[in-house]
Order: structure tokens, then sequence, then C-alpha cells
């Protein structure tokens, strides 16, 4: 009954608010009769056709979701010690290559059955995960590049952290450098600045830039301050690395 209520009082209002202007425009709208009727049909084709792309659309996400969420669950599936064999009653891979294999084949589908959805963007980050597992670094790139362009912002966060990985495997340490400064900028909630920032500094270690990563770990020290109550694991983190520079 509340719920009738409230859909009343909303529907009297647009009323009220309409009602004026239909009133205003009522004498305009005899002398232009047919222009009026071809522009109400055009206005509910328009709308006929939005409901329905938008049910699809709505529908093919609940499908995308739940082989998606099949995938997942591949990918967590557990991999079996060498020499145990295989117990049908409870599902494992022989390897990692194994599995991210088949989870491969699964998130590919996902992305390729249902590419404009929100779950086949998932689908094509998991895909650069396993294809980065089975050291295929160049359809990985590619898969990453993708999502780092999504407007989820924190799936695209994911995406470009996973990428400078790939490129700080591939000998790419510039590529890899530039992307972590875009994600200290422009934080997120899956990667913070103070991640960027560590990965930043191992970046510049490794590729004995030593300056410039105590230049980071400084910082990450002063910009998380820690104290015997409430120690700070990246100002620990940032020590350690700091004494390792020594």
């Amino acid at each position: 009954m509340r719920a009738q209520t409230r859909h009343q009082l909303k529907q009297d209002r647009f009323s009220r608010v309409t009602i004026d202007a239909a009133e205003a425009t009522a004498h305009w709208s005899v002398e232009h009769k047919n222009k009026v009727i071809a522009g109400a049909a055009i206005v509910l084709v328009v709308a006929a056709a939005a409901f329905g792309s938008w049910y699809f659309m709505n529908q093919q996400d609940l499908k995308a979701s739940a082989q998606l969420s099949q995938a997942v669950r591949t990918l967590d599936t557990p991999v079996r010690q060498a020499g145990m064999p295989a117990q049908p009653e409870f599902p494992t891979f022989a390897s990692d290559k194994e599995r991210a294999t088949e989870a491969r084949k699964q998130l590919q589908a996902v992305a390729e059955q249902y590419p404009h959805t929100k779950s086949a963007d998932f689908a094509r980050y998991f895909v650069a995960l396993t294809a980065e597992t089975l050291g295929d670094h160049a359809a990985a790139e590619s898969q990453f590049k993708t999502v780092a362009s999504v407007h989820n912002a924190d799936l695209a966060a994911l995406a470009n952290l996973a990428l400078a990985s790939v490129y700080r495997d591939t000998n790419r340490p510039k590529d890899a450098i530039a992307i972590y400064k875009k994600l200290i900028d422009k934080p997120t909630g899956t990667v913070s600045k103070v991640t960027a920032q560590l990965e930043l500094g191992e970046t510049y270690h490794a590729n004995a830039q030593p300056v410039e990563a105590k230049q980071i770990y400084e910082q990450v020290q002063k910009e998380n301050p820690t104290s015997p109550i409430a120690p700070s694991p990246a100002y620990q983190i940032a020590t350690q690395r700091l004494q390792e520079l020594k």
C-alpha cells in the first residue's frame, strides 16, 4: 500500500507540473496536428526501442554473470599434489597450467558471447591473468590494455597494475614506471596510492635506479607514519627496502 501511495503522489505531482504546459500548447497543437502526431509516434518508437535494449542487455548481463561465476569457480579449483590421483567427487586440476587453460576457455566464451556486458569486462581481465599464467605475454598485454580503458575505474586500475607487471616481465621498465606514476596520481578503491608507490620503488630498484627508489620509499615513510600502537605495514616495507638499498 505504501508503495502504491508513493507512486500515486508522484503521478499527481507529474500531472500538476505538466497540465499547465499542456494547456499552453493546446492551441499550437491544433494548428500543427499532423506534426504533433508524427512527433509523438517517433517518441513512442524511440521509447520502445530503448526499453527493448535495456531489457535485452539486462538479460544478457544475467546470463553473462552466471557464466562468469562458473569460470571464477574454475580458477578457484584446487591443484592436487604431484602423484595424487584425481577424485571425481572432489574436482581438482593436475597443474596451474591445466587450470588456467580450462578457465581461459570459459572466460573467453563469456567475453565473446556477451561482449557488451559488464561481466565481459571482468572476463577479459581474468583472461589476461590466465594468459600471463600460461606465459602468453602478448595476449595478456592486449587484454589488459582493453580492460584498462573501461569506464569502471576500479577495474581499469587493476588492469593497469597488471599491465605494468607484464611490462616488467618483458623488460620494459619505462612503460611500467609510466603506469605506476599514473596510478599514484589517480588512486582508486582497488589500487591505492601506496600500492603503486611500492611497486614503483621495486621497479626503480630492479632497474638500477637507487636514487629514484630511495626517494619513493622515503615518501612512503613520510606519508604513512608508524607508531608502537598502530604500526604501518607500508612504513615497515619502505624501511626494509631502504635498508636493502644501502
